[in-house]
């Protein structure tokens, strides 16, 4: 007993330290709403549907766009402001899928983990109202251009439901973009290694099918809960199961082998379920034409890694964006995996890497940004620079997709401007400083 008041009262004091340590990079203060139209003119307007503008503007009023085009054709005169940012470029503001910023700080301390719920099917569980608007690490991931993010749970084989935030609220309600897109599901493996690198099935020992079978359990219940008499009689997990059957919502498998994709895609049929993607997928390059057939698209797993199996040619993890591509399978990055949170930021590098293995520079934009959008629902408001969406961008003065050139000097969320600081710059900043002198 002893003992377990000690280790509480050392982790209460290790969380104080921490938060007091932290309070040197306090997170800047939500925007201001838009009050004066502004125009950038002379910049490279990437749209983030493929297509681009050289010496293009881009105008916004009242936090939506106005004007997409030529810097020669825009009436600068309707413009409160107009700003010329001559060799610099402008994209639709990042958005990072499968993400859990907001949801994890400190990973070494259990009380600023909140990805995860007990239980192993959680449908029905919300990671929106877990998500935290003062973290100090979405600061640090806007200073490299995104600024809208899919939060997504973890852990369970039925993770729960993520929801699409920007970073720019005073608390979840006022970050909130789309409210449950939808639901995760950690597909089961069918092989793991023993502590000597031996492949064992799971397969064979039935834990592969007892939870697949489990799963199919659930939706067959869902089916019938749809139709029941008492409208009263409220079942959450079945409720959010019936979403998915319904089409209200999607289905967010997480798999990385073919065969795990492929008895997903077998799911997806039996069950009439129209809205999959898979999350992972590090051997979607192996069933494209069974991906494109089934219109499942891939949220493609974190770039900079090695590849998934031993005979795979080290160069895939780079060249699997340019692969879907081609194959025309729906794709985005995004970038699950160890300290997932404070990587984030390198999700434009991704892109740039893609691009030195052949794809096209705005492919790989669009990659990060309408592709993105239009996977996780929210693409009628965000992803693209068009008229009458939201003003939620970015401007660098060097590529953005290029760490070396990499510099957002403003971003714009649903058009108001973004304070670009956090600690590491304050940081940076202090020592500079010190040092200079």
């Amino acid at each position: 007993m002893n003992y377990t008041k000690n280790m509480r009262g050392l982790i209460f004091l290790l969380v104080i330290i921490v938060s007091a340590a932290s309070g040197y990079g306090q997170t800047p203060t939500p925007g201001e709403k838009q009050e004066k139209s502004i125009l950038y003119i002379n910049a490279t307007v990437h749209i983030g549907d493929g297509t681009k503008f050289i010496e293009g503007a881009v105008g916004f009023d009242n936090g939506l766009i106005s004007y997409v085009g030529t810097t020669t054709k825009v009436r600068r005169n309707l413009y409160e402001e107009v700003i010329d940012v001559e060799g610099m470029h402008i994209y639709p503001g990042f958005i990072a899928p499968n993400s859990t910023l907001g949801l994890q700080e400190i990973g070494s301390v259990r009380a600023t983990r909140d990805q995860r719920e007990v239980g192993d099917i959680n449908p029905h569980i919300r990671s929106l109202t877990a998500f935290q608007t003062e973290s100090d690490i979405t600061t640090t991931v806007r200073t490299n251009g995104i600024l809208i993010a899919q939060i997504t749970p973890r852990g369970s084989f039925v993770g729960g439901q993520s929801s699409v935030v920007h970073f720019d609220g005073w608390n979840w309600e006022d970050a909130l973009i789309r409210e449950s897109d939808g639901v995760h599901v950690y597909w089961p493996r069918m092989y793991e290694r023993d502590h000597t690198g031996k492949s064992l099935s799971l397969k064979e020992r039935g834990l592969y099918k007892k939870r697949v079978e489990s799963l199919e359990e659930y939706l067959d219940q869902a089916k019938a809960y749809q139709n029941r008499a008492n409208e009263e009689d409220v079942d959450l997990r079945l409720q959010a199961f019936s979403k998915l059957l319904k089409n209200e919502v999607n289905l967010y498998v997480h798999a990385q082998t073919a065969k795990q994709m492929t008895a997903a895609i077998s799911l997806k049929r039996k069950y009439n379920i129209e809205k999959m993607l898979i999350v992972g997928g590090r051997e979607s390059h192996l069933i494209t034409n069974l991906l494109k057939e089934n219109n499942v698209g891939v949220m493609v797993g974190r770039l900079h890694d090695l590849p998934w199996n031993d005979y795979d040619d080290l160069d895939l993890p780079y060249k699997l964006p340019k692969i879907l591509q081609d194959a025309g399978v729906k794709w985005c990055f995004e970038n699950a995996g160890d300290m997932e949170q404070m990587n984030s930021r390198n999700l434009p590098f991704y892109a740039g890497t893609a691009i030195a293995y052949g794809l096209e520079y705005e492919q790989a934009v669009a990659g990060l940004t309408l592709n993105t959008a239009e996977m996780i629902g929210v693409s009628t408001k965000y992803g693209s620079l068009q008229v009458g969406k939201s003003a939620t961008l970015i401007i660098s003065k060097g590529d953005a997709l290029d760490m070396m050139t990499n510099n957002i000097i403003s971003a714009f969320i649903d058009g108001r401007s973004l304070e670009l600081t956090n600690r590491q710059i304050g940081l940076y900043k202090k020592f500079k400083k010190k040092y200079s002198n």
